[in-house]
């Protein structure tokens, strides 16, 4: 479609307001760009407090819209962060393809294409109350790059995407140059590195995505031993990146499950059962598929290194969420310099579609930003003390309100001393990461921090690492970064050998080595000896920064855990009443809202430690 089509005539002063939404599969969201700029983004579960909701963002939308006063009567353009008809058509095609097998599973589905995906702009219409105007559908891998390039920090960019699938693609690459971007070739489903991934997700027993991060977490503690077996029987890749997959060994064609029985064959049994124990085979397979990804992510950048020759690349897609893969394409490609977008899965695809609108269909300038143009992705809703002193009055909480110097000598005190505390400051983070912002905190140095995180606080699975956030000046003190920023916890690097402490006992494998402290910031170094680091900047998160500077006061050390701000199967809390019922729960020793410093000994006798939730996550 020509760019002249969308341009406004309603005078010069007047501004822009493109809605930006991803929805109907996983992790829905809304975006907001007033005139080239970000003004707001945030993810539906937030709200809804249903973990990665797919539904239609109606709360995400009504705050973009409350955070730049507009209604949607002020909004100019609507775009979808793909085009529903597309991937209809390759949904049809597939079950066309292996019918009758796939019957079961073509009825579970055709309802809700034709009952709500196939008709967007009927639900658009709706929950845009007096919107009348163009609604514009990107291809999902278009709504990808476009969040990936146009906020990071290039003039020009090589682009790669990797994920589940969009309409037909499951990878892309492209260019991006000043306000254009063009994807030059993909990959077609069914081969998908990201399906891929998530079958292996769905075989050892975790939920598909949402567990990919748990294989990631439980990977270093295998051995890959079946990572041949995977490129000589499952995936034919070539050295340019490019792949076919055996789809005899697959049921998501087809099927209502991500596996077939030849699959199950290979490696050996069915699929693990969700919660029972992990075995040294669970480790070894998570290895194994996680070096294979690596390598999918490493040979496709090398390719599109060599038919580029640019020396910036911007990544997007839910495989971008790999850090490992991100770190090792940082330090193994030929690519100087590498920004992913934070919100790299569907939820960024909100984001990129407005933008993909408002410079490339309405062809407005680019002028890239340092260190980019997403504001440390802090686009979320931020309360007032009015607000907080009200929802804690609510709570019957029992609260001091500090100074800053104050608060902040405080809670380097307590953290410093061993306790958990939870973070609560400024805007809510968009993407899966807690940047700062709604996070949990605590001692680097503490050999017994990560335990008690993942039992006490998390109530989630023992092996799962924790992140490390560092004063972006000393980051290459403690973390092999060579000297680039990681403030999005996007990438991983190992801690330098000068702080790593040798095993005492030889030998060991699997789940024990959870017991032994790695390093001199134990709490943080996964067994392998690397972690995944976020760097933080005092201009980006001043009082984060400080508070860091402050610990490092006490503990010699200028690192701190950080962790997400929510519990096993709940999203990160949004409000300050949803932190302090988290902070109730669970056995955090004090809570930090703004000014607002709370600590558990002081509370009144919790009304939210309920039989429920001692079931739900078989508390003592």
């Amino acid at each position: 479609m020509h760019a002249d089509f969308f341009h406004r005539n309603d005078g010069a002063d007047a501004v822009t307001a493109i809605l930006g939404i991803s929805a109907f599969y996983h992790d829905s969201a809304a975006a907001l760009v007033v005139d080239g700029e970000i003004a707001a983004a945030a993810q539906e579960e937030r709200f809804s407090r249903r973990k990665h909701d797919p539904g239609f963002p109606r709360k995400s939308i009504e705050f973009c819209l409350d955070q730049a006063g507009l209604t949607p009567r002020d909004l100019d353009y609507v775009a979808f962060y793909e085009k529903p008809f597309r991937k209809f058509e390759r949904l049809l095609e597939t079950y066309l393809t292996f019918a009758p097998v796939g019957f079961k599973s073509f009825t579970k589905a055709i309802p809700q294409w034709v009952g709500q995906k196939l008709f967007l702009r009927r639900a658009i219409g709706k929950g845009l109350p007096g919107y009348d105007k163009r609604i514009v559908f990107p291809e999902h891998h278009e709504s990808h790059a476009a969040s990936a390039f146009y906020p990071s920090p290039f003039e020009e960019a090589a682009i790669l995407t990797l994920d589940g699938v969009g309409e037909w693609a499951t990878t892309t690459l492209g260019v991006g140059s000043g306000r254009r971007l063009e994807l030059t070739h993909h990959l077609r489903f069914p081969h998908s590195i990201g399906l891929l991934y998530s079958a292996f997700t769905y075989y050892l027993g975790f939920k598909v995505n949402s567990g990919e991060y748990k294989v990631m977490g439980l990977a270093p503690y295998g051995t890959p031993r079946y990572a041949d077996q995977i490129l000589d029987k499952l995936i034919d890749l070539k050295m340019d990146g490019s792949f076919r997959l055996d789809m005899n060994f697959f049921n998501y064609c087809q099927g209502l499950t991500m596996t077939s029985k030849k699959f199950h064959s290979l490696f050996g049994g069915p699929p693990r059962v969700p919660e029972s124990p992990l075995t040294e085979r669970e480790m070894d397979l998570a290895a194994s598929i996680q070096k294979v990804c690596e390598e999918v992510m490493l040979r496709s950048a090398k390719h599109l290194h060599e038919s580029t020759g640019l020396s910036n690349l911007c990544l997007a897609g839910g495989v971008a969420l790999n850090c490992v893969g991100n770190g090792r394409i940082l330090r193994e490609s030929p690519f100087e310099n590498i920004w992913i977008q934070p919100a790299a899965g569907d939820a960024g695809g909100a984001l990129g579609s407005a933008l993909f609108v408002w410079h490339q269909l309405l062809e407005n300038p680019r002028i890239p930003q340092q260190p980019d143009s997403q504001s440390g992705s802090y686009l979320g809703p931020q309360f007032a003390a009015d607000e907080i002193r009200a929802e804690l009055d609510s709570e019957g909480a029992t609260y001091r309100e500090l100074s800053e110097p104050q608060l902040l000598r405080e809670v380097a005190d307590l953290i410093a001393d061993g306790k958990v505390v939870g973070w609560f400051q400024g805007k809510m983070e968009f993407g899966p990461r807690a940047l700062g912002a709604r996070s949990i905190l605590g001692d680097a140095t503490n050999a017994e921090m990560q335990k008690q995180l993942n039992l006490k606080i998390k109530f989630r699975e023992s092996f799962r690492p924790f992140a490390p956030t560092v004063v972006e000046d000393e980051a290459s003190n403690w973390f092999e970064l060579g000297g680039v920023a990681s403030p999005y916890m996007l990438l991983v690097a190992q801690v330098p050998q000068s702080i790593q402490i040798k095993p005492s006992r030889e030998g060991l494998s699997g789940l024990d080595l959870l017991n032994e402290k790695r390093s001199q910031i134990p709490a943080v170094t996964h067994v392998d000896g690397s972690a995944r680091i976020q760097t933080v900047h005092r201009d980006t998160n001043p009082r984060y920064h400080e508070l860091i500077r402050r610990v490092e006061e006490r503990t010699e050390v200028p690192v701190i855990v950080n962790t997400s701000f929510n519990i096993r199967g709940e999203p990160i809390v949004c409000t300050p009443a949803e932190a302090y019922r988290c902070f109730m729960v669970t056995e955090m020793d004090a809570l930090i809202v703004e000014d607002f410093l709370m600590l558990k000994g002081d509370q009144p006798p919790t009304k939210y430690r309920t039989e429920e939730h001692l079931q739900k996550f078989d508390l003592d």
